[in-house]
C-alpha cells in the first residue's frame, strides 16, 4: 500500500517510513496537548531522534510483520495517522490504533483510515480479530470503534496509569465473519 485516497476531500493515506522523522515530529509538535489528551505517542516523539526511533521501531514491525503504520496527509500535510500497534498473523490477531491533530479533527479522517487498514488486515493478511484498545474517557475514539463496525467487548477498569491519573481501558472488536468494510450492516 502506498498512496490511498481516503475520498473526495484530497486526504490520503500513506505509509510512515523513518525518513519521514522531520514531519512526523513537526505534526506532533502541532498537536502535542490534543494528541496526549489520550495517547501517549507525544510523550515518546519529543525530538528528532525519538521521531526516527519510533518511526525505525515500525519499519522493523513492518519486515517482521507484527505491526504497521500509516499517515493521513491532508492537502500535502501530515495530520494524523493510524497503525496496528500489534498484529500477530499466526494468531489472527491485531490491535489498531489511532491519533489526528486538531486542524484535522471532525472530518472523518481516521473512520475513513481505520476501515482501509482493517479491510486489508481481514482481507489481505487474514487477519481474524481487530482490537481497539481506547480510553473510556476518549469519546472520539470509542465513536470511531462504533463507526466501523466494532462491539464493545468489555472495560478492564483502573488498569492503566496514565500521566498520574488511572484510566478504566475499553476493549473493541470486529471479527472477519462480521466485517462489512465498516459500513452499517442492512
Amino acid at each position: 500500500m502506498y498512496a490511498i485516497s481516503l475520498g473526495d476531500d484530497g486526504a490520503e493515506l500513506r505509509p510512515l517510513e523513518p525518513w519521514q522523522a522531520e514531519e512526523f515530529l513537526a505534526h506532533m509538535d502541532r498537536g502535542r496537548e490534543f494528541i496526549g489528551q489520550y495517547v501517549g505517542l507525544p510523550d515518546v516523539v519529543t525530538d528528532l531522534e525519538s521521531s526516527r526511533a519510533y518511526l525505525q521501531q515500525y519499519a522493523e514491525k513492518t519486515a517482521s510483520d507484527t505491526g504497521r503504520i500509516h499517515g493521513i496527509w491532508s492537502d500535502g500535510t501530515l495530520v494524523g495517522g493510524v497503525l496496528f500497534r500489534t498484529m500477530n498473523v499466526e494468531q489472527g490477531t491485531a490491535e489498531a490504533g489511532c491519533w489526528l491533530e486538531p486542524s484535522a479533527a471532525g472530518r472523518g479522517l481516521v473512520t475513513r483510515a481505520v476501515r482501509v487498514i482493517i479491510d486489508w488486515a481481514v482481507r489481505e493478511r487474514g487477519i481474524h480479530r481487530v482490537e481497539w484498545w481506547v480510553s473510556s474517557e476518549n469519546a472520539p475514539s470509542i465513536a470511531v470503534a462504533r463507526r466501523v463496525g466494532m462491539r464493545r467487548d468489555g472495560v478492564l477498569r483502573e488498569n492503566y496509569l496514565y500521566r498520574g491519573k488511572r484510566q478504566d481501558t475499553e476493549i473493541w472488536s470486529v471479527l472477519a465473519r462480521e466485517w462489512t468494510g465498516g459500513e452499517p450492516e442492512s
